[in-house]
Protein backbone atom coordinates (compact mmCIF):
# COMPACT_ATOMS: atom_id res chain seq x y z
CA UNK A 1 0.00 0.00 0.00
CA UNK A 2 1.12 3.52 -1.49
CA UNK A 3 0.62 6.48 0.47
CA UNK A 4 2.09 10.29 0.03
CA UNK A 5 3.86 11.49 3.02
CA UNK A 6 2.25 15.38 4.45
CA UNK A 7 4.13 18.27 4.01
CA UNK A 8 5.60 17.73 7.69
CA UNK A 9 6.56 14.12 7.35
CA UNK A 10 8.47 15.28 4.05
CA UNK A 11 10.24 17.75 5.81
CA UNK A 12 11.08 15.70 8.85
CA UNK A 13 11.94 12.74 6.58
CA UNK A 14 14.19 15.44 4.72
CA UNK A 15 15.97 16.51 7.83
CA UNK A 16 16.42 13.38 9.28
CA UNK A 17 18.30 12.40 5.68
CA UNK A 18 20.22 15.22 5.64
CA UNK A 19 21.47 14.53 9.28
CA UNK A 20 25.47 13.88 9.48
CA UNK A 21 26.08 10.08 10.08
CA UNK A 22 22.84 9.07 8.85
CA UNK A 23 22.16 7.21 5.69
CA UNK A 24 19.46 5.07 4.20
CA UNK A 25 20.29 2.21 6.25
CA UNK A 26 20.55 4.02 9.63
CA UNK A 27 17.34 6.38 8.05
CA UNK A 28 15.17 2.97 8.01
CA UNK A 29 16.39 1.51 11.30
CA UNK A 30 15.85 4.88 13.37
CA UNK A 31 12.11 4.93 11.40
CA UNK A 32 11.31 1.29 12.92
CA UNK A 33 12.80 1.70 15.63
CA UNK A 34 10.39 5.34 16.54
CA UNK A 35 7.98 4.93 14.24
CA UNK A 36 8.07 8.26 12.26
CA UNK A 37 11.05 10.64 11.50
CA UNK A 38 9.68 13.05 13.68
CA UNK A 39 10.10 10.68 16.92
CA UNK A 40 13.75 9.98 15.60
CA UNK A 41 14.57 13.71 15.10
CA UNK A 42 13.74 14.26 18.83
CA UNK A 43 15.16 10.96 19.93
CA UNK A 44 18.53 12.11 18.13
CA UNK A 45 19.94 14.26 20.83
CA UNK A 46 20.16 11.26 23.22
CA UNK A 47 20.93 8.71 20.89
CA UNK A 48 24.18 11.44 20.30
CA UNK A 49 24.70 11.41 23.54
CA UNK A 50 24.99 8.01 24.13
CA UNK A 51 26.73 7.11 20.86
CA UNK A 52 29.65 9.71 21.67
CA UNK A 53 29.10 10.94 17.75
CA UNK A 54 27.61 13.85 16.64
CA UNK A 55 24.25 13.84 14.75
CA UNK A 56 22.26 17.16 14.59
CA UNK A 57 19.30 17.35 11.97
CA UNK A 58 19.39 19.95 9.99
CA UNK A 59 17.16 22.66 10.59
CA UNK A 60 13.39 22.96 9.71
CA UNK A 61 14.52 26.40 7.42
CA UNK A 62 17.01 24.92 5.79
CA UNK A 63 14.79 21.75 4.72
CA UNK A 64 12.40 24.25 3.58
CA UNK A 65 14.66 26.21 1.48
CA UNK A 66 15.47 22.96 -0.25
CA UNK A 67 12.75 21.85 -1.26
CA UNK A 68 11.92 25.50 -2.21
CA UNK A 69 14.72 25.17 -4.19
CA UNK A 70 14.06 21.94 -6.07
CA UNK A 71 10.93 23.64 -6.97
CA UNK A 72 12.88 26.32 -8.79
CA UNK A 73 14.59 23.40 -11.19
CA UNK A 74 11.35 21.79 -11.59
CA UNK A 75 12.01 19.02 -9.22
CA UNK A 76 9.83 17.92 -6.19
CA UNK A 77 11.18 15.39 -3.53
CA UNK A 78 9.92 11.66 -3.37
CA UNK A 79 9.24 9.26 -0.45
CA UNK A 80 10.49 5.75 -0.41
CA UNK A 81 6.29 4.30 -0.67
CA UNK A 82 5.00 6.54 -2.58
CA UNK A 83 3.53 6.28 -5.96
CA UNK A 84 6.13 8.04 -7.85
CA UNK A 85 8.94 6.38 -6.25
CA UNK A 86 10.69 3.93 -8.73
CA UNK A 87 9.18 0.64 -7.69
CA UNK A 88 12.62 -0.92 -9.25
CA UNK A 89 14.81 1.10 -7.22
CA UNK A 90 12.67 0.86 -3.73
CA UNK A 91 13.80 -2.96 -3.61
CA UNK A 92 17.55 -2.81 -3.59
CA UNK A 93 19.44 -2.63 -0.33
CA UNK A 94 20.03 0.68 0.87
CA UNK A 95 17.80 2.41 -1.18
CA UNK A 96 17.91 6.16 -0.71
CA UNK A 97 14.69 7.01 1.38
CA UNK A 98 14.38 10.54 -0.68
CA UNK A 99 14.82 11.09 -4.00
CA UNK A 100 14.86 14.64 -6.30
CA UNK A 101 13.52 13.69 -9.51
CA UNK A 102 12.31 16.52 -11.99
CA UNK A 103 9.72 15.37 -15.19
CA UNK A 104 9.30 11.46 -15.87
CA UNK A 105 5.46 11.83 -15.49
CA UNK A 106 4.81 10.03 -18.93
CA UNK A 107 7.69 7.43 -18.54
CA UNK A 108 7.18 3.67 -18.37
CA UNK A 109 9.46 2.86 -15.01
CA UNK A 110 8.76 -0.83 -15.02
CA UNK A 111 10.45 -1.44 -18.43
CA UNK A 112 14.18 0.02 -18.20
CA UNK A 113 17.49 -1.25 -19.42
CA UNK A 114 20.29 0.53 -17.81
CA UNK A 115 23.60 0.99 -20.59
CA UNK A 116 27.11 2.34 -19.24
CA UNK A 117 30.51 2.07 -20.47
CA UNK A 118 33.42 3.88 -21.54
CA UNK A 119 33.97 7.94 -21.01
CA UNK A 120 36.61 7.91 -23.81
CA UNK A 121 34.40 5.72 -26.28
CA UNK A 122 35.91 4.85 -29.40
CA UNK A 123 33.39 5.28 -33.15
CA UNK A 124 31.84 2.06 -33.43
CA UNK A 125 30.90 2.08 -29.07
CA UNK A 126 28.99 5.06 -29.33
CA UNK A 127 27.56 3.77 -32.77
CA UNK A 128 26.79 0.63 -31.35
CA UNK A 129 25.19 2.46 -28.20
CA UNK A 130 23.10 4.73 -30.40
CA UNK A 131 21.43 1.97 -31.98
CA UNK A 132 20.84 -0.35 -28.77
CA UNK A 133 18.97 2.53 -26.92
CA UNK A 134 16.89 3.29 -30.34
CA UNK A 135 15.92 0.25 -30.59
CA UNK A 136 15.39 -0.68 -27.04
CA UNK A 137 13.09 2.72 -26.88
CA UNK A 138 11.39 1.58 -30.15
CA UNK A 139 10.61 -1.75 -28.00
CA UNK A 140 8.91 0.18 -25.31
CA UNK A 141 11.78 0.30 -22.98
CA UNK A 142 12.96 3.29 -21.31
CA UNK A 143 16.83 3.78 -21.24
CA UNK A 144 18.47 4.53 -18.03
CA UNK A 145 22.29 5.84 -17.79
CA UNK A 146 24.67 8.67 -15.57
CA UNK A 147 24.67 11.84 -17.81
CA UNK A 148 28.07 11.22 -18.09
CA UNK A 149 30.70 11.60 -21.41
CA UNK A 150 31.03 9.00 -24.24
CA UNK A 151 28.44 5.93 -23.68
CA UNK A 152 26.09 7.45 -21.56
CA UNK A 153 25.64 10.54 -23.34
CA UNK A 154 24.96 8.60 -26.65
CA UNK A 155 22.41 6.32 -24.73
CA UNK A 156 20.54 9.33 -23.22
CA UNK A 157 20.75 10.99 -26.67
CA UNK A 158 19.34 8.39 -28.82
CA UNK A 159 17.02 7.64 -26.72
CA UNK A 160 15.26 10.87 -26.14
CA UNK A 161 12.31 10.80 -28.39
CA UNK A 162 11.18 7.43 -26.62
CA UNK A 163 12.02 8.18 -23.27
CA UNK A 164 15.01 8.51 -21.08
CA UNK A 165 16.28 8.79 -17.47
CA UNK A 166 19.53 10.34 -16.39
CA UNK A 167 20.76 10.16 -12.93
CA UNK A 168 22.96 12.62 -11.55
CA UNK A 169 25.48 11.60 -8.76
CA UNK A 170 24.70 15.45 -7.68
CA UNK A 171 22.52 18.05 -6.93
CA UNK A 172 20.37 19.71 -9.57
CA UNK A 173 22.58 22.45 -9.70
CA UNK A 174 25.46 20.88 -10.17
CA UNK A 175 25.34 18.57 -13.29
CA UNK A 176 28.63 17.18 -14.88
CA UNK A 177 29.94 17.43 -16.65
CA UNK A 178 28.96 21.13 -17.86
CA UNK A 179 28.83 20.31 -21.10
CA UNK A 180 26.13 17.86 -20.70
CA UNK A 181 23.86 20.58 -19.10
CA UNK A 182 21.96 21.26 -22.64
CA UNK A 183 21.60 17.37 -22.64
CA UNK A 184 19.73 17.55 -19.44
CA UNK A 185 17.58 20.09 -20.23
CA UNK A 186 17.08 18.54 -23.75
CA UNK A 187 15.73 15.26 -21.70
CA UNK A 188 13.16 17.33 -19.49
CA UNK A 189 11.96 18.86 -22.43
CA UNK A 190 11.24 15.45 -24.28
CA UNK A 191 9.43 13.93 -21.32
CA UNK A 192 12.36 12.39 -19.88
CA UNK A 193 13.84 12.19 -16.21
CA UNK A 194 16.39 13.71 -13.92
CA UNK A 195 16.95 12.12 -10.61
CA UNK A 196 19.56 11.83 -8.14
CA UNK A 197 19.61 11.28 -4.06
CA UNK A 198 22.41 14.29 -3.57
CA UNK A 199 20.82 17.54 -1.94
CA UNK A 200 21.33 21.01 -3.63
CA UNK A 201 24.76 22.64 -3.95
CA UNK A 202 26.06 19.02 -3.89
CA UNK A 203 29.00 19.07 -6.10
CA UNK A 204 29.81 15.07 -6.90
CA UNK A 205 32.88 14.16 -6.10
CA UNK A 206 35.00 10.67 -6.76
CA UNK A 207 32.98 8.68 -3.98
CA UNK A 208 29.43 9.76 -5.36
CA UNK A 209 30.16 7.86 -8.82
CA UNK A 210 29.88 4.28 -7.26
CA UNK A 211 26.45 5.60 -5.08
CA UNK A 212 24.97 6.97 -8.24
CA UNK A 213 25.67 4.07 -10.49
CA UNK A 214 23.73 1.93 -7.54
CA UNK A 215 20.43 3.90 -8.58
CA UNK A 216 21.20 3.36 -12.04
CA UNK A 217 21.76 -0.55 -11.63
CA UNK A 218 18.36 -0.33 -9.42
CA UNK A 219 16.17 1.20 -11.74
CA UNK A 220 16.56 -1.30 -14.48
CA UNK A 221 15.05 -4.56 -15.20
CA UNK A 222 18.94 -4.93 -16.57
CA UNK A 223 22.86 -3.70 -17.69
CA UNK A 224 24.51 -3.36 -20.16
CA UNK A 225 28.20 -2.49 -20.68
CA UNK A 226 29.07 -1.47 -24.05
CA UNK A 227 33.19 -0.51 -23.73
CA UNK A 228 34.77 -0.71 -19.89
CA UNK A 229 38.46 -0.79 -19.13
CA UNK A 230 38.98 -3.85 -16.93
CA UNK A 231 38.69 -1.31 -13.41
CA UNK A 232 36.00 0.87 -14.41
CA UNK A 233 32.83 2.54 -12.68
CA UNK A 234 31.36 0.67 -15.17
CA UNK A 235 32.35 -2.65 -13.92
CA UNK A 236 31.32 -1.13 -10.43
CA UNK A 237 27.49 -0.80 -11.88
CA UNK A 238 27.87 -4.36 -13.18
CA UNK A 239 28.57 -6.15 -10.05
CA UNK A 240 26.20 -3.65 -8.31
CA UNK A 241 23.37 -4.54 -10.94
CA UNK A 242 24.34 -8.59 -10.11
CA UNK A 243 24.06 -7.71 -6.18
CA UNK A 244 20.44 -6.51 -6.97
CA UNK A 245 19.30 -9.43 -8.94
CA UNK A 246 19.37 -7.83 -12.35
CA UNK A 247 20.62 -9.00 -16.07
CA UNK A 248 24.19 -7.82 -16.97
CA UNK A 249 24.68 -7.79 -20.68
CA UNK A 250 27.90 -6.63 -22.17
CA UNK A 251 28.96 -6.26 -25.63
CA UNK A 252 31.97 -8.05 -26.80
CA UNK A 253 34.99 -5.96 -27.97
CA UNK A 254 38.29 -6.50 -29.41
CA UNK A 255 40.77 -8.01 -27.77
CA UNK A 256 43.43 -5.24 -28.70
CA UNK A 257 41.35 -2.41 -27.56
CA UNK A 258 41.93 -1.57 -23.42
CA UNK A 259 38.58 -0.16 -23.53
CA UNK A 260 36.63 -4.16 -24.07
CA UNK A 261 38.57 -5.35 -21.60
CA UNK A 262 36.16 -5.39 -19.02
CA UNK A 263 33.15 -6.30 -21.58
CA UNK A 264 35.06 -9.28 -22.11
CA UNK A 265 36.03 -10.10 -18.40
CA UNK A 266 32.08 -10.06 -17.58
CA UNK A 267 31.20 -12.57 -20.93
CA UNK A 268 33.88 -14.67 -19.72
CA UNK A 269 32.51 -14.61 -16.23
CA UNK A 270 29.14 -15.67 -17.13
CA UNK A 271 27.41 -11.80 -18.49
CA UNK A 272 24.96 -12.05 -21.49
CA UNK A 273 26.83 -11.13 -25.05
CA UNK A 274 25.00 -8.73 -26.66
CA UNK A 275 24.88 -8.42 -30.64
CA UNK A 276 21.33 -6.45 -30.68
CA UNK A 277 18.86 -5.19 -28.78
CA UNK A 278 16.64 -7.99 -29.51
CA UNK A 279 19.34 -10.01 -27.05
CA UNK A 280 18.75 -7.70 -24.43
CA UNK A 281 14.62 -7.36 -24.66
CA UNK A 282 14.45 -11.45 -25.24
CA UNK A 283 15.65 -11.68 -21.45
CA UNK A 284 14.06 -8.94 -19.72
CA UNK A 285 10.93 -9.48 -21.15
CA UNK A 286 10.79 -13.20 -19.65
CA UNK A 287 9.91 -12.51 -15.71
CA UNK A 288 12.02 -14.82 -14.06
CA UNK A 289 10.47 -16.44 -11.01
CA UNK A 290 14.10 -15.51 -8.95
CA UNK A 291 13.16 -11.99 -9.72
CA UNK A 292 9.40 -12.04 -9.65
CA UNK A 293 9.17 -9.03 -7.31
CA UNK A 294 10.30 -6.99 -10.18
CA UNK A 295 7.37 -8.04 -12.41
CA UNK A 296 4.61 -8.42 -10.17
CA UNK A 297 3.02 -4.69 -9.41
CA UNK A 298 1.09 -6.24 -6.52
CA UNK A 299 3.80 -7.33 -4.18
CA UNK A 300 3.98 -5.54 -1.09
CA UNK A 301 7.05 -6.00 1.43
CA UNK A 302 6.23 -7.83 4.46
CA UNK A 303 4.71 -5.72 7.25
CA UNK A 304 7.31 -4.97 10.40
CA UNK A 305 5.93 -6.85 13.02
CA UNK A 306 8.67 -5.88 15.71
CA UNK A 307 8.13 -4.59 19.44
CA UNK A 308 9.74 -1.94 21.63
CA UNK A 309 11.57 -3.62 24.05
CA UNK A 310 14.91 -2.73 25.07
CA UNK A 311 18.36 -4.92 24.89
CA UNK A 312 20.15 -6.31 27.47
CA UNK A 313 23.78 -6.45 28.34
CA UNK A 314 24.25 -9.76 27.60
CA UNK A 315 22.70 -9.54 24.44
CA UNK A 316 25.29 -6.84 23.39
CA UNK A 317 27.77 -8.54 24.23
CA UNK A 318 26.94 -11.68 22.29
CA UNK A 319 26.07 -9.33 19.20
CA UNK A 320 29.83 -8.20 19.32
CA UNK A 321 31.24 -11.54 19.91
CA UNK A 322 29.42 -12.64 16.49
CA UNK A 323 31.00 -9.66 14.92
CA UNK A 324 33.92 -9.16 12.92
CA UNK A 325 35.51 -7.49 9.83
CA UNK A 326 34.06 -9.92 7.48
CA UNK A 327 30.73 -8.89 6.31
CA UNK A 328 27.82 -11.22 7.74
CA UNK A 329 24.02 -11.54 6.85
CA UNK A 330 21.96 -9.87 9.76
CA UNK A 331 19.42 -12.88 9.39
CA UNK A 332 23.12 -15.22 10.34
CA UNK A 333 23.39 -13.02 12.96
CA UNK A 334 20.08 -13.58 14.38
CA UNK A 335 20.85 -17.14 14.22
CA UNK A 336 24.27 -17.50 15.26
CA UNK A 337 23.13 -15.12 18.48
CA UNK A 338 19.64 -16.27 19.07
CA UNK A 339 18.81 -12.53 19.54
CA UNK A 340 15.10 -11.56 18.63
CA UNK A 341 15.16 -9.76 15.36
CA UNK A 342 13.56 -6.25 17.00
CA UNK A 343 16.28 -6.43 19.37
CA UNK A 344 19.03 -6.96 16.75
CA UNK A 345 17.56 -4.21 15.43
CA UNK A 346 17.89 -1.72 18.06
CA UNK A 347 21.37 -2.86 18.91
CA UNK A 348 22.56 -2.49 15.08
CA UNK A 349 21.22 1.06 15.39
CA UNK A 350 23.08 1.81 18.18
CA UNK A 351 26.57 0.59 16.42
CA UNK A 352 25.65 2.10 13.56
CA UNK A 353 25.28 5.59 15.16
CA UNK A 354 28.40 5.29 17.12
CA UNK A 355 30.17 4.39 13.85
CA UNK A 356 31.69 1.01 14.99
CA UNK A 357 29.89 -1.07 12.30
CA UNK A 358 29.51 -0.60 8.26
CA UNK A 359 26.85 -1.69 6.10
CA UNK A 360 28.02 -3.20 2.84
CA UNK A 361 24.52 -3.38 -0.08
CA UNK A 362 22.40 -2.68 2.74
CA UNK A 363 22.81 -6.58 4.21
CA UNK A 364 25.96 -6.99 5.14
CA UNK A 365 27.39 -5.87 8.36
CA UNK A 366 31.06 -6.06 9.73
CA UNK A 367 32.76 -4.08 12.55
CA UNK A 368 34.48 -1.26 11.64
CA UNK A 369 38.18 -0.62 11.88
CA UNK A 370 39.42 2.53 10.61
Amino acid sequence: MTTELTPAQRIAWLRLIRTDNIGPVTFRQLLKRFGSAEAALEALPALSAKAGRPMTAISQARAEDEIAGLARYGARLVAQGEPAYPRHLGLIPGAPPLISLAGGEGLDWHRTVGIVGARNASTAGVKMTRMLAADLGAAGFTVVSGLARGIDTAAHRASLPTGTIAVLAGGFDCIYPNENIPLAHDILDNGGALLTEMPLGWEPRARDFPRRNRLVSGLSLGVVVVEAAKRSGSLITARLALEQNRDVFAVPGSPLDPRAEGGNLLIQQGGRLVTNAADIIEVVSSADPARHVLFDPEWEPPADDSVDSEPVADERARLLNALSSTPIEVDELIVQTGIAPHVMQILLLELDIGGKVEWSSGQLVALRHD
